[in-house]
């Protein structure tokens, strides 16, 4: 009798349990994913002031750059800065996931070494950042170490 009583309990709360509906909205927030392309992931950063999170993406010249902490990118490098608004993320607290795309910068050197910057974001247009002081910025990262 007590094995039917608990068999009949567990079978209650595992139907009851699993019928609530999500009726969780994104409140009005909209998720953007960029798809870096042939890049690969290097380092990231987080500006908890501005409610930012940064992704830097580059192919393996811009990589060996970073790597050995110069100045200046080598030649044949591209870089890819893209940046996200973030907030709390609702299925987890504490959590915090990407939202609303910001900007994506472009860094790249060719082969005489000149280097050309491009951005491209939702800010005005008379708040463009001075190029010399944004690959500075750029070749401040450190690649991420990965076990």
């Amino acid at each position: 009798m007590k094995n039917t009583i608990l068999i009949l309990l567990v079978g209650l709360i595992s139907l009851t349990s699993c019928s609530k509906q999500n009726n969780n909205t994104n409140n009005g927030l909209s998720r953007v994913v960029f798809d870096p392309g042939n890049l690969k992931f290097i380092s990231n950063s987080l500006n908890p002031k501005k409610k930012t999170m940064s992704a830097l993406y580059g192919n393996e010249k811009a990589l060996e750059s970073l790597s050995k902490e110069n100045q200046m990118p080598e030649a044949g490098s591209v870089m890819k800065l893209v940046t996200w608004k973030y907030h709390d993320n609702p299925q987890y607290i504490g959590g915090t996931i990407t939202g609303e795309l910001v900007s994506i910068e472009t860094l790249q050197a060719d082969h005489p070494g000149k280097v050309s910057y491009d951005i491209k974001n939702s800010l005005p247009q008379s708040s463009f950042p001075n190029k010399e002081e944004r690959v500075q910025y750029f070749m401040s990262y450190r690649p991420a170490s990965r076990p």
